[in-house]
């Protein structure tokens, strides 16, 4: 415990939700070593630092839009804001997609791998997720298909994109668009777009590959006139059943 102490120490500078990706990590690997006999058992107590619930940030429907038009002057670019914003995809999702995870008839993407610092793992989560694919998603990815490798995205010599290059290009048209740059925002925008449209939570949870609808729930906030909308369905049910009930009593009354 003193040790797991120390280390928050050392990486006092870096943001709570860094800090805990990082204690979370240990936690797996001491669970994980206990599973196989290493050792046997976690003898230390890892609690994570409290985190600020913020409301995340997103582009609205205009700067989107916007982003999206000025990107189109770049492919790989193009490929990364629509990845992001209209599949949901994180940065290193987007980097390890190969084309054969994805199905342009079936308009379907399948995530099933993600690069971090150059090595490929799972995604977040540990298990792989399919999202349909927009028309202008499918459309971008139809035209871009090229022979150069197996990534997605990657450079004129086939090799893949670094996450620096993605961050980049993606800084460069947010700057041309205008709008805060963020490769993160792009996925904040994806499931804010969803919620604000009227998408359930359980979809969003699923499309978005959130282990925890907590997770999801910071964006159901944006969706349009829920509480109203749930109080109408009680109404709409308190006259449908209104309606039957009088079918049943004139029936009966036949």
């Amino acid at each position: 415990t003193e040790d797991v102490q120390e280390l928050k120490a050392k990486l006092v500078e870096r943001s709570p939700k860094t800090v805990n990706n990082v204690l979370t990590t240990l936690s797996v690997v001491l669970k994980t070593a206990v599973d196989w006999g290493v050792i046997e058992r976690v003898g230390c107590s890892i609690k994570l630092l409290r985190t600020p619930k913020s409301a995340s940030s997103f582009y609205d429907f205009e700067e989107y839009l916007r982003l999206v038009e000025i990107s189109q002057t770049d492919v790989p670019t193009h490929l990364a804001v629509l990845l992001g914003g209209e599949a949901g995809l994180r940065c290193g999702e987007m980097m390890a997609l190969e084309w054969t995870d994805i199905d342009l008839n079936k308009r379907q993407l399948c995530v099933a791998r993600s690069e971090w610092k150059g090595h490929v793992t799972m995604p977040k989560g540990g298990r792989l997720r399919y999202v349909p694919t927009t028309k202008r998603l499918t459309d971008a990815l139809r035209d871009a298909r090229h022979l150069r490798g197996r990534r997605v995205l990657c450079n004129a010599e086939g090799k893949p994109l670094t996450q620096k290059i993605v961050q980049v290009m993606l800084r460069r048209a947010a700057r041309r668009a205008n709008v805060k740059a963020g490769v993160h925002i792009l996925r904040h925008t994806f499931c804010s777009h969803l919620a604000m449209r009227g998408a359930p939570a359980r979809a969003i949870q699923e499309l978005a590959g959130h282990q925890d609808l907590a997770t999801t729930q910071r964006y159901m906030h944006l969706s349009p006139a829920a509480i109203e909308g749930a109080i109408a369905l009680l109404e709409t049910r308190s006259s449908d059943q209104c309606s039957a009930s009088g079918e049943i009593v004139e029936a009966a009354g036949k």
